[in-house]
């Protein structure tokens, strides 16, 4: 009688144990969850075509890389309304004042041209902005898990590109 109650006790434990460890995710179905969550948040933000860009490393043209995670930047886009005050480092040609003006790629406008395209990897934000001293076009690519590169190119300076995320814009 006593090692049929044994018995019967570990079984019950060992059922129960089996139970518990086949409910919990393994690592790596916790990653995958993240990872479909992180695609359903940028796929939202991209549908609503409202979001902010920000930086994390500029990449200038002939130039290091440059950390950017201590200097404030943004990229505002929508469809009807873009906004930039990133830092510039490079060359600057034509009509840009002595000491490079303000610093950077600051500029706000509607823009004269707007479109997102999904593809197998990413989607493709191409727009261009004109402001009374030069005409800016944007190449923003998105990464399914929020991940961006940002490629600007200015009539007046070395083209420069950025690396970080977007995000959804600030609620005012």
């Amino acid at each position: 009688m006593r090692n049929t109650l044994k018995i019967a006790i570990v079984l019950i434990v060992l059922f129960f144990s089996n139970g518990i460890v086949a409910q919990e995710k393994t690592k790596k179905q916790i990653k995958e969850d993240r990872k479909i969550e992180q695609q359903k948040v940028t796929e939202s933000l991209v549908a609503t075509q409202k979001f902010v860009f920000e930086g994390n490393r500029a990449f200038p043209t002939g130039y290091r890389s440059i950390d950017l995670t201590t200097n404030p930047n943004f990229v505002s886009f929508a469809k009807d309304f873009i906004k930039s005050d990133m830092p510039f480092f490079g060359r600057a040609t034509g009509s840009v004042p002595y000491g490079g003006g303000d610093g950077g790629l600051k500029f706000e406008g509607v823009p004269s041209e707007f479109s997102i395209q999904k593809t197998k990897k990413n989607y493709q934000l191409k727009a261009k902005v004109k402001d009374k001293n030069d005409t800016y076009t944007l190449n923003l690519t998105i990464f399914f898990d929020g991940g961006a590169s940002l490629i600007i190119n200015s009539n007046n300076r070395a083209s420069i590109s950025y690396s970080g995320k977007i995000m959804a814009p600030p609620v005012n």
